[in-house]
């Protein structure tokens, strides 16, 4: 060990006796009560019930975790659908014996994808604005609970960095390892800081929140960004079905995402409303 690395050695969680509560569990738990104390002073800000809200929370949850996971399941681990069918779906896994295992093997991209389609189906059977209306402002929330997500990852030594081949980084001792690499989860849960504070500060202190799908461009630019750059200081996560040149799966699904962003910021122009 040197001065300059330091030694990543976490329990796993908190062992309740029939099984453990993973840090990773708590980690995207916090983000959810979070996220839902945001969305509760924006929705009051806005004139919008309770009842609203709690739908919103229930949409959110469903489609956020659901879309995560198949999102994982097809962009990196597909053969969980003929060898662990059912763990896809439920937090056990079955190959190699029952096990309790929590959430894990989420993806953000899938979370995305399914945010976006639980908002069109909230906004039609709830909330009759737009689409957009509401991604513009559940973004915030996302975007805070990102941080937590990341910091449960660094909890769990996955999704790991690169080696640094310096003194310098985060030496994994749960892999087994001896060398350093980087903490390219914390790289992303502090840079996802910066996405939150900028919504945020669009959001209340400016007029952008009028303008109809600004805020939610501005995620996807600032969030997909970033997730391009740190993915050069990633290992790979699995089977790397997409990559063009040196850019992996994680890069090329993150380009889509800061297009739809910049068309949302510059060019989308809202339907005129009809008397």
């Amino acid at each position: 060990m040197h001065a300059l690395s330091i030694a990543w050695d976490p329990s796993k969680g908190l062992d309740l006796g029939i099984f453990t509560l993973h840090y990773y569990s708590v980690m995207w738990i916090i983000a959810f009560v979070l996220g839902l104390q945001i969305m509760k002073r924006i929705y009051k800000k806005e004139n919008q019930s309770d009842a609203a809200l709690d739908s919103l929370f229930i949409y959110a949850v469903i489609g956020i975790m659901l879309g995560a996971r198949l999102g994982h399941v097809l962009f990196y681990q597909r053969e969980l659908i003929s060898e662990d069918f059912f763990s896809i779906f439920l937090p056990f896994k079955f190959k190699g014996g029952f096990e309790f295992t929590g959430f894990m093997g989420l993806a953000s991209h899938g979370a995305a994808i399914a945010m976006i389609i639980s908002m069109y189906i909230y906004n039609k059977k709830v909330l009759h604005k737009t689409v957009l209306w509401i991604l513009d402002r559940v973004v915030i929330p996302v975007a805070s609970g990102a941080v937590f997500v990341r910091v449960g990852n660094f909890i769990n030594s996955e999704i790991i960095g690169k080696p640094t081949g310096t003194d310098y980084g985060v030496v994994f001792k749960q892999l087994g390892e001896d060398f350093a690499r980087h903490p390219a989860q914390l790289y992303e849960a502090g840079s996802y800081i910066f996405v939150f504070l900028a919504l945020w500060y669009f959001y209340w202190k400016t007029e952008k929140s009028e303008q109809e799908g600004f805020l939610f461009g501005l995620f996807l630019v600032l969030l997909w960004s970033i997730r391009f750059v740190v993915e050069f200081f990633k290992e790979p996560q699995g089977d790397e079905y997409l990559t063009i040149g040196t850019l992996n799966t994680g890069q090329l699904l993150s380009i889509p995402f800061v297009l739809i962003g910049l068309y949302f910021m510059f060019a989308h122009k809202p339907k005129a409303k009809t008397a």
